[in-house]
């Protein structure tokens, strides 16, 4: 197990967590707070803490030294994948453990559906901009998803994927494509030097 302790260390997974855990945590005490001006089955505060796990998660994507991960004679791409998809599991595990303290933000497939395509997101972030720039591409759709004009139609379901029903088609659609693109970049390609 010492190669995992190193490959968690070196990735920053710990510091990764701990801000994650923060920012939950925050939300939660915001929604148990009942004020605070959260509107009951609004997706956008579980959207949010989503978006920030993949984005804190996103910065581990990318090692210490990027010729070292080029150059080992590891296979790297079966520990990118699981590092993506380990991540998006405690996304969804931090949404719904918050069901623990009496918050109830989103339904498990609204939350797995959301952590899935943001994680791909990120990784394909990764893949394109590098680890340092992954962040970019999960909060930007966040922002574009929230401030869009409210229209119907599957074009705009797609871009507004994380903010739609569990049971929307659509979206449901655009975020395994996300994950499956994201995921697959990263695993193949690692990040961008």
């Amino acid at each position: 197990m010492r190669w995992l302790v190193l490959y968690a260390r070196s990735r920053q997974v710990p510091a990764a967590l701990a801000v994650a855990v923060a920012v939950a945590g925050a939300l939660a005490v915001w929604a148990l707070a009942g004020d605070g001006g959260a509107v009951p089955g609004d997706p956008r505060p579980a959207a949010l803490v989503l978006t920030v796990a993949a984005a804190v998660a996103s910065t581990g994507l990318g090692g210490q030294d990027h010729a070292l991960d080029r150059t080992a004679a590891i296979r790297w791409w079966t520990r990118r994948t699981a590092h993506v998809l380990l991540a998006g599991t405690a996304a969804c595990g931090m949404v719904l453990g918050l069901r623990v303290l009496g918050a109830d933000l989103a339904t498990p497939a609204f939350v797995v559906r959301d952590a899935a395509g943001l994680m791909g997101l990120a990784a394909l972030g990764a893949a394109v901009c590098g680890a340092a720039h992954a962040w970019t591409l999960p909060v930007g759709w966040l922002a574009l998803s929230s401030f869009s004009p409210p229209l119907t139609g599957v074009p705009l379901e797609a871009v507004t994927w994380m903010l739609q029903p569990p049971g929307t088609v659509a979206a449901t659609c655009t975020a395994l494509t996300l994950t499956a693109t994201g995921t697959i970049a990263y695993a193949v390609t690692g990040t961008r030097g």
